[in-house]
């Protein structure tokens, strides 16, 4: 009997601890957000810390080299390069699995040209023109 009770207040106990470091993550979410510069852009989603994970768009793999090292050290949070994005977008990681759930590595690099920070190019935009 002892020992079920004693199991009980351990699980107890450790509940508290998750619940703790939980929070702890979130500030350094946060932290990291404004770090970003997203805090105070007004497409960032407020209730991103209501999200499972969190998923960081970046526009180059250079941004991407010099971010992913927060990633060991953040829980909740993952990086992926959308070389069709102006700037860094946060989205639920969820909302992404569904998106590219069963797409070809093609067919995402579509998707991405218009979804999840990727902006088409128009006719007007100069980066858009190649020189023949």
């Amino acid at each position: 009997m002892g020992v079920i009770l004693n199991e009980a207040k351990l699980h107890t106990i450790l509940q508290e601890i998750d619940l703790g470091i939980n929070k702890l993550n979130d500030q350094k979410i946060r932290a990291f957000i404004e770090f970003l510069g997203l805090k105070d852009r007004e497409d960032i989603p407020k209730n991103f810390l209501d999200w499972e994970n969190i998923l960081v768009v970046v526009p180059n793999r250079d941004m991407l080299n010099e971010i992913k090292k927060y990633r060991d050290s953040i829980s909740r949070i993952s990086f992926v390069t959308n070389t069709n994005a102006k700037q860094i977008h946060i989205y639920d990681r969820n909302e992404w699995k569904s998106a590219t759930q069963n797409k070809t590595a093609l067919q995402i690099r579509q998707f991405l040209k218009t979804n999840f920070g990727g902006v088409p190019k128009i006719a007007e935009d100069p980066d858009w023109i190649k020189i023949l």
